[in-house]
């Protein structure tokens, strides 16, 4: 693995994948005894129960059709 001329350095596949990190999130870097580890911090984001349905609807209704059928039921 190289370090480019900005500090940066690619982290592998099977490290991003088994630390849970994706575009966008944040690491640290801890030191003990001289050496380094790369954590993920954890983020307290606010929890719902819609938090594990986002972005997984596969519906080709509008957003009009289904604001329709959910007023009907009221």
């Amino acid at each position: 693995m190289r370090v480019t001329t900005k500090g940066q350095v690619t982290i592998p596949k099977n490290v991003r994948e088994s630390l849970g990190i994706v575009p966008e999130t944040d690491v640290d870097f801890q030191e003990d005894n001289g050496r380094f580890y790369i954590v993920k911090i954890s983020k307290n984001k606010p929890t719902t129960r819609f938090n594990k349905l986002r972005g997984i609807a596969t519906t080709k209704m509008s957003t009009d059709e289904i604001m329709n059928l959910t007023r009907k039921n009221k």
